[in-house]
């Protein structure tokens, strides 16, 4: 009998180092202070990060086959660079990174829904949502609801009884949907969203185990990235 094939695992966890840097480039935001540690932000952020990226890709993609999945900077992991030319903080580096799972795209911020992991000195967090989403994404999310409740009931059938996500963003002072039943009122408020498990510094990210408990988590909400993708294809820019 021939053997079975073994996963392989690149990423074995980050270092307690890497939060260590985060923190200290936090501290010491400046290019001479960066430059003559850039070998430690290579070490311990960038080379788990593309091992990460390179281990969830296969499952990424059976999510989507239109996800992105390099193990680049600028393509799935965020630069350590800050663009500061249109910002008041002029520090020229982030004490923070981040992976995005997205479909490939300008605007993404606001027309992409993304899978995400993003780490500082003392938590993470990851889950799914928007970013910022677009008005007419939005609109067009609660016309969905209106036409087919049940639909939307299905997408969201896992979320209560679950104890990894909590949904968060920002929801509308005057209520978009008063006489909406539960739990279709409270979706119905936001403005954008997103879903998130949020952690202090554990031993799972410290360890393999943050691969097992992303795919854990990204394939119960699967049925959601799937319908809000729907209604990304269905919503119609203003013009």
């Amino acid at each position: 009998m021939a053997d079975e094939a073994v996963e392989v695992r690149h990423f074995a966890g980050f270092s307690r180092k890497a939060f260590r840097f985060l923190k200290d480039l936090g501290a010491n935001n400046d290019k001479r202070w960066f430059a003559a540690h850039r070998g430690e932000y290579e070490t311990y952020l960038l080379a788990p990060l593309r091992a990460l990226v390179t281990d969830m890709a296969d499952f990424m993609l059976d999510i989507d086959l239109s996800l992105e999945v390099a193990p680049a900077v600028n393509k799935t992991i965020s630069r350590i660079h800050r663009d500061t030319r249109f910002s008041n903080d002029k520090s020229p580096f982030r004490d923070r990174m981040w992976v995005v799972f997205k479909r490939p795209g300008k605007d993404w911020s606001s027309r992409s829904i993304g899978y995400f992991l993003e780490i500082n000195s003392t938590w993470y967090r990851y889950g799914l949502g928007f970013y910022d989403a677009a008005a007419d994404i939005m609109t067009r999310f609660r016309s969905q609801i209106d036409e087919d409740p049940e639909a939307f009931l299905k997408a969201v059938a896992w979320f209560e009884g679950q104890d990894v996500f909590e949904l968060e963003g920002e929801a509308y002072k005057r209520h978009k949907g008063p006489d909406k039943p539960e739990p279709l009122r409270t979706w119905y408020n936001y403005k954008s969203f997103y879903l998130t498990c949020n952690r202090k510094i554990d031993e799972a990210i410290l360890s393999e185990r943050l691969v097992d408990d992303l795919m854990e988590g990204f394939g119960m909400t699967a049925p959601l990235y799937r319908y809000l993708l729907a209604t990304i294809t269905r919503a119609k820019p203003a013009r």
